[in-house]
């Protein structure tokens, strides 16, 4: 099995979700057998999980908020944050 990375630098956090959904599909249907790492850093954001309160979100008003399919409650995401994406096959 290969393991593919990319560092994707500074990408806005829904352009990330985009690009993983885009490689999820390929991955699925064109049956792209690489995994794949992604390495991003994301301005100021916030993601909420399935079960998060927007309420335990720190200055909403300031930074943006969305909602992600995740579990867990808030994430905070900031510039200097590196966050790898794992795209791989868990069968």
């Amino acid at each position: 099995m290969m393991l593919y990375y990319h560092d994707l630098g500074r990408m806005d956090y829904l352009a990330a979700c985009a690009l993983q959904e885009r490689l999820v599909t390929l991955k699925q249907r064109e049956n792209f057998a690489a995994d794949l790492l992604l390495f991003v850093e994301h301005p100021h954001v916030y993601t909420l999980g399935r079960g998060g309160k927007e309420s335990n979100v720190l200055a909403a008003d300031d930074v943006a908020v969305y909602r992600t399919t995740r579990g867990g409650d808030v994430t905070y995401h900031g510039p200097g944050q590196l966050v790898v994406y794992p795209i791989i096959d868990l069968r």
